[in-house]
């Protein structure tokens, strides 16, 4: 049927495939944006006998779109009750229109799913798990953009050797997705000048690491308010630099992780699902790394405006400082967090205002009672005699001392 086609999902994408029209008006029906998947390098990266290299050059001869998992787009994995296949991690269905133009109907898998094949849906897993990445990608360089951040810059600030080792990594990493894209397919040659660059990039996000907990270790231990709004200072002057950092490794490690995909595509096919799915594991691995760090600085930040708010009376100026910068700091690293799809929830702490803090304290002092009150006045009381007791004792002091320099000075006249 030309209206049938084929869903498969990965926990991370969806992809539809199917003829172009159809393809596209299942899109349009459901509301969902997609970018092209490259079905057509299905049937190269293929061998594994005449069969499936005649189903790879006719799934490669449809339209493949990628969708990204959503909210939205995982309801319509749900929708169509998709069934797993033998290929780790991936489900599929097969749905078709057959004539209502608002109702897309789950069709049972015949012999003419093109993607019936184990070396086909592992094919295609790979080839989503590579859009997937570079949808990420292309995620960061958007979010560099908007920070108005240049990375380089940051680099070439530092004269650390493992910053300045991450600029010639970023131009090699580059130039071979330049020649994956004009060639179709990672070459040994290739693959050759890249392989090592993994070790600069682990070693360049562990510098970063290292620099926010420094900025958490300092917050955590001062206690002096004046402290504190130092360190807040600093952490909200230098936080984007080094998440700025952060993200330019993740993009590349995502980056080296498409080209590795290739590599193995050409090279040994038949690991490619195990290959997959490690590198997903080792992805996801680096989000919980970066998670922790980034959610140990804003434990210590929040921590500091609470403090900073409990010192209101005495300090207004400085505390308000202190939960302003942890507030801008939060949200620098909510943003960033958001950008590399770590699920995390903050709200802003509000700067507590003098009057307020003032007002709590009169309040708490009405609330103890008439004898909590009589306490409060007795103590005021004690106070203030003992003010006056001071007073006079310096004023008799000062009489006395006058008197003495009054008589050296008659005897010396």
């Amino acid at each position: 049927m030309d209206s049938e086609i084929q869903l498969i999902s990965d926990g991370e994408g969806l992809a539809v495939i199917g003829e172009p029209t159809a393809v596209e008006r299942f899109l349009l029906a459901e509301g969902l944006p997609s970018k092209d998947l490259g079905l057509p390098r299905l049937p190269t990266v293929l061998s594994a006998g005449a069969a499936v290299a005649q189903a790879g050059s006719e799934a490669a001869a449809n339209s493949g779109r990628w969708v990204k998992l959503t909210k939205e787009s995982a309801q319509l994995v749900k929708k169509y009750g998709m069934t797993e296949s033998k290929t780790p991690g991936v489900s599929h269905a097969m749905v078709g229109k057959p004539g209502s133009i608002k109702a897309w109907l789950q069709i049972e898998k015949g012999a003419g799913s093109l993607l019936s094949n184990p070396a086909l849906l592992a094919g295609a897993a790979g080839i989503m798990a590579q859009v997937a990445m570079q949808q990420a990608m292309d995620e960061i360089t958007d979010y560099l953009a908007t920070i108005d951040e240049k990375v380089d810059d940051v680099l070439r600030a530092h004269k650390d050797a493992v910053l300045a080792d991450m600029i010639g990594v970023d131009l090699v990493i580059e130039e071979a997705m330049t020649i994956r894209e004009q060639v179709g397919r990672v070459s040994e040659v290739t693959w050759s000048k890249v392989q090592a660059t993994s070790v600069t990039i682990t070693r360049t996000q562990a510098y970063a690491l290292r620099q926010l907990d420094a900025l958490a270790e300092k917050l955590e231990h001062r206690t002096k308010i004046d402290d504190l709004a130092k360190a807040a200072k600093q952490a909200q002057s230098t936080v984007q630099d080094w998440l700025a950092v952060l993200a330019r490794c993740f993009q590349l490690q995502d980056a080296l992780a498409v080209l590795e995909l290739d590599r193995v595509l050409d090279a040994a096919p038949d690991e490619l699902d195990r290959h997959r799915l490690g590198l997903r594991a080792a992805r996801r691995n680096r989000l919980d790394l970066i998670s922790r760090s980034t959610e140990r600085l804003m434990d210590r930040i929040d921590a500091a405006a609470g403090a900073a708010n409990t010192k209101v009376l005495l300090h207004p100026s400085t505390s308000r400082d202190v939960v302003y910068a942890s507030n801008d700091v939060g949200s620098t690293v909510s943003d960033f967090h958001g950008r590399l799809g770590i699920q995390q929830s903050r709200q802003a702490l509000e700067a507590r205002r003098w009057v307020e803090a003032a007002a709590e304290a009169r309040d708490k002092v009405l609330g103890m009672g008439a004898e909590g009150v009589d306490t409060a006045r007795r103590l005021g009381n004690e106070t203030v005699d003992r003010a006056r007791s001071m007073t006079g004792k310096l004023s008799d002091g000062l009489a006395e001392r006058t008197l003495h320099r009054r008589r050296d000075k008659d005897r010396d006249g």
